[in-house]
């Protein structure tokens, strides 16, 4: 009777794929929907202000699923599969895997972080430098410009949203290698802005990294 009472108290709260539903896995992400990811190839997407941008993947599909549940629908455990396909694919980038740097994720604006109640980037970076060991710093780089929604927007009216939106906390030490983070890179306007204030405060050595872009 009590192996009977625990199998379907196991099969109740077993855990379903958000992805696909199965609970085979008990897993809020099964393997074979983690597999379904698609890496993009291990060169620079761009240069941004003489840094390099990577973007891991593809913003579609499975992939798109991922970055909007933890974004938008609070699903926090979904941090771990982010920063894993992220962790993955610098495993796999000659350029990148032997470096130690700091992980910096793109901040947002205490009123945005008020209305989630998380920087999903701060819980993506969290469990990125566990795979890798890395350190990171949520306090060098703040944004303190409460900025629209980038979006909707174009690559100009972009770069005007974000001007003057971030400050530097001038007694961090600027002799390290700083990877900035985020979840999607479209246009590049948030790491330009990003890097430039960096630069101006001693920063040289700078690449951004972000989970997946639009094409």
């Amino acid at each position: 009777m009590r192996k009977f009472i625990e199998s379907l108290l196991d099969l109740i709260y077993r855990k379903k794929c958000y992805f696909c539903g199965s609970s085979r896995d008990s897993l809020i992400m099964c393997q074979n929907c983690y597999d379904k990811l698609e890496f993009s190839n291990n060169t620079a997407n761009r240069i941004v202000l003489g840094c390099d941008v990577f973007c891991a993947g593809v913003y579609t599909k499975e992939l798109q699923k991922l970055i909007r549940g933890l974004k938008y629908h609070g699903k926090k455990e979904l941090a771990y599969y982010q920063a894993k396909f992220m962790y993955d694919y610098i495993q796999e980038n000659e350029v990148l895997k032997n470096k130690k740097f700091v992980l910096i994720p793109v901040p947002l604006h205490k009123k945005r972080i008020s209305k989630r109640k998380y920087n999903h980037m701060e819980l993506v970076c969290e469990e990125f430098a566990k795979l890798g060991n890395y350190e990171y710093d949520f306090d060098l780089i703040k944004r303190i410009k409460n900025t629209k929604p980038q979006y909707k927007l174009t690559r100009q009216e972009r770069l005007e949203n974000l001007k003057d939106a971030f400050e530097i906390n001038k007694s961090k030490v600027s002799d390290v290698n700083l990877l900035i983070m985020d979840d999607i890179c479209t246009t590049g306007a948030t790491f330009e802005e990003m890097i430039k204030v960096l630069k101006q405060a001693g920063f040289k050595n700078i690449t951004c990294f972000a989970t997946a872009s639009p094409v």
